[in-house]
């Protein structure tokens, strides 16, 4: 059903269906505000929790307790419309029929799926699930945990009108936690006024490895202290401050590899005392602040079990480390079940169970859902998975539902969207913080600040959305801007005219994604060509690094250099307001940038920030 097809008076009704769960959740509303914290459940407050999860768990058939471990992600834009892309995977099709069949516990939104298209949509969206949940013929109505990775910076599954943030590695080299509490409020509120109650984020993977494929920018720091302050301030930002579910991601610790889990299976050869020394520590801050979730990572850590399985089906790891050693006492959810990561050494079917024997709760996109379902059920029906191990597993997740307000709230007000969603205070806040995150790695030539009033800047390099926001920073600065794109990996074809046309500019502002990366992002390394070759027109050059911060390794000849850790709009508009001088740089190198070819010898370390 669309927003616009969601009347006021629905979205009350399906309150007070929500409510009806039980006389222990309709005294809940007091309990669950914006700003309270999972655990800080005061006694009346906490007999309305027991009596709502016990007398629901009582009469949940075993089929409804298994479906709460499963957090799907669902084909549509509208929660009643048929996609057939639910088909293949579900043999219904359309979302709402996808939450019923398996009375899921969960579901998780993409732009793949269709789901993130709006805030009205999404609102719509939301409301339309929570409403498949709460009406179905069953004797229990369970609200959903509807969860996005909404990290920002790269990982960024909403975009505007929502509130856009440079991400976690910027927020390091702003080196504020209350700048990094402040996006994750901001964040956190916009998600739920969209319907969204679980963002799983942040990211606690200390990033010790400048060729890691798959975190980089995610990670806050390759400082442990630095990473696990900001993740504590996230923490409170999201729950305490925002009212929604936070969910730590990847444990063990993701930070120190160079395999991507989505298509390979990660070893991770720290020793015991570098994991206490390095990964843990995030971990740590974000269970003292009571986190509502950790999520798993599909990867090998023989000093944590030596048994060759990925950490998301080790019961040493989950269970041994995780909760006997670290007292965690959430919801421990899987990554993604679909990554190749999991499924190397098992079928689908055997690592649903394997997880939840390991000590999971949760589920995450199980790519065969009918498979899986019915052997979770089969492990509980033959003892392999116990009775009171399920029971325990389907508490943790009422229990959280309930402390979150999910229970007593399911539904979003789509008459709230504008005055909560992307608001000129929100914008503000955003470039205010990232402004204070660009980092100014090399100014050899003083060329920063460029004084562009009246003079022609050839903007060039990575993404057209990302040239093009550059170029209008500079063009409203006074600058006659062309705008020449290239890619992520530019052919001979594209860097000849970018070189032709910088012999008759004043200056060139070249942007680069991720130009170390000769395996994937760039093969025939065309973005150092692209520099190297405008470099030798004599142009004065401003290199900016629009993601990692370690393509200066690659481009030792660059006199100039910003790093913004991140394409999005707000990033690329503070590198703008940098170049022109209208802003400092403020922000200081979160990780140690290594010499190219070097896992030790340090090009420029943590902290290492210019200004003007």
């Amino acid at each position: 059903m669309s927003t616009s097809d969601l009347s006021r008076r629905s979205v009350l009704a399906g309150g007070a269906a929500a409510l009806a769960v039980g006389a222990a959740a309709r005294s809940a509303s007091a309990a669950t505000g914006a700003d309270s914290s999972p655990d800080a459940v005061v006694p009346g407050e906490a007999r309305g929790e027991r009596g709502w999860v016990t007398s629901t768990l009582r009469r949940m058939t075993l089929q409804e307790r298994v479906g709460q471990l499963f957090v799907q992600n669902v084909y549509g834009s509208d929660a009643t419309t048929a996609d057939d892309r639910n088909l293949p995977l579900y043999g219904v099709a359309s979302p709402a029929e996808v939450v019923q069949k398996y009375h899921l516990g969960g579901v998780i939104y993409f732009a793949w799926t269709d789901s993130v298209q709006n805030p009205e949509q999404i609102t719509g969206l939301s409301n339309g699930l929570q409403r498949a949940a709460l009406t179905q013929q069953s004797k229990v109505r369970v609200p959903l945990s509807i969860s996005t990775d909404q990290e920002q910076g790269v990982v960024t599954r909403i975009g505007p009108p929502a509130t856009q943030f440079p991400g976690s590695m910027a927020l390091g080299a702003g080196r504020s936690s209350a700048d990094a509490r402040t996006a994750a409020a901001i964040t956190g509120r916009e998600l739920r006024a969209m319907g969204v109650n679980t963002d799983f984020a942040p990211v606690c993977d200390v990033n010790v490895n400048a060729l890691n494929p798959v975190i980089g920018t995610r990670s806050f720091s390759s400082h442990p202290d630095l990473a696990a302050r900001l993740v504590a301030a996230q923490v409170a930002g999201y729950q305490r401050d925002a009212g929604i579910s936070s969910s730590a991601k990847h444990f063990p610790g993701h930070g120190d590899t160079a395999t991507d889990s989505h298509v390979a299976f990660p070893i991770i050869t720290h020793t015991r005392e570098q994991w206490e020394q390095l990964d843990a520590p995030p971990f740590k801050a974000a269970i003292r602040q009571q986190i509502d979730m950790i999520m798993t990572a599909h990867l090998s850590f023989p000093a944590l079990d030596d048994s060759g399985d990925p950490a998301t089906l080790s019961r040493a790891i989950m269970t041994g480390v995780l909760r006997e050693e670290l007292g965690f006492k959430g919801v421990i959810i899987t990554d993604s079940l679909a990554m190749q990561g999991v499924r190397d050494l098992y079928g689908d079917a055997e690592v649903a169970v394997r997880a939840l024997l390991a000590g999971v709760d949760q589920l995450l996109m199980t790519p065969a859902m009918d498979d899986a379902y019915a052997a979770v059920v089969d492990a509980v029906e033959t003892g392999r998975l116990t009775q009171a191990d399920l029971d325990a597993k389907v508490e943790r997740v009422l229990r959280l539902k309930y402390r979150r307000g999910v229970v007593a709230r399911p539904y979003a007000n789509p008459d709230r969207l504008s005055a909560l969603v992307g608001t000129p205070r929100n914008l503000d806040a955003a470039a205010t913080i990232t402004d204070r995150t660009t980092t100014l790695v090399k100014n050899d030539d003083g060329v920063l600040p460029l004084a562009v009033s009246g003079r022609k800047v050839l903007v060039t390099g990575y993404g057209a959305t990302t040239t093009a926001t550059l170029a209008t920073g500079l063009t409203s600065a006074g600058a006659t801007v062309t705008t020449m794109e290239t890619g992520s990996a530019p052919t001979d074809a594209k860097i000849a005219p970018a070189v032709a046309a910088a012999s008759a500019h004043d200056a060139v502002v070249v942007t680069t994604m991720k130009a170390w990366d000769r395996s994937v992002t760039d093969p025939t390394g065309g973005q150092q060509k692209l520099v190297t070759a405008l470099l030798a027109t004599g142009t004065p050059v401003v290199v900016v690094a629009v993601r990692d911060p370690y393509d200066i390794a690659y481009l030792t000849d660059a006199p100039t250099y910003l790093a913004t850790y991140s394409y999005s709009p707000v990033a690329v508009e503070a590198a703008a307001r940098v170049i022109t001088g209208e802003v400092a740089p403020g922000g200081r190198l979160p990780v140690d940038i290594p010499v190219a070819g070097s896992g030790t010898e340090v090009l420029y370390p943590f902290g290492h920030g210019l200004s003007y």
